[in-house]
């Protein structure tokens, strides 16, 4: 009954991964340096380069912020729930 529960946070996981991409791609072509020696601290700078990047071009937040808060949080809960009923 857990596996399904993994199965899904690993795809959580995949989606996490994809949105740090292309956060990464979208600041680094807005002239922010990205250092990736310390890639796994500095990706919240990232996220929060974006998110006042995009909210200064259109007036909103970009949809890889939303994206990425999701696929954490959806990871968080399906890795609980599927150690919970292992």
């Amino acid at each position: 009954m857990s596996v399904p529960f993994l199965v899904l946070g690993l795809a959580s996981v995949g989606v996490g991964i994809i949105s740090s991409i292309a956060v990464t791609s979208y600041v680094a072509k807005r002239g922010v340096r990205i250092n990736f020696f310390l890639y796994r601290i500095m990706i919240f700078k990232y996220f929060n380069d974006y998110r006042r990047l995009t909210l200064q071009e259109t007036g909103r937040i970009g949809p890889w912020y939303y994206a990425f808060s999701a696929a954490m949080i959806l990871t968080l809960v399906f890795v609980v729930v599927g150690i919970i009923l292992k």
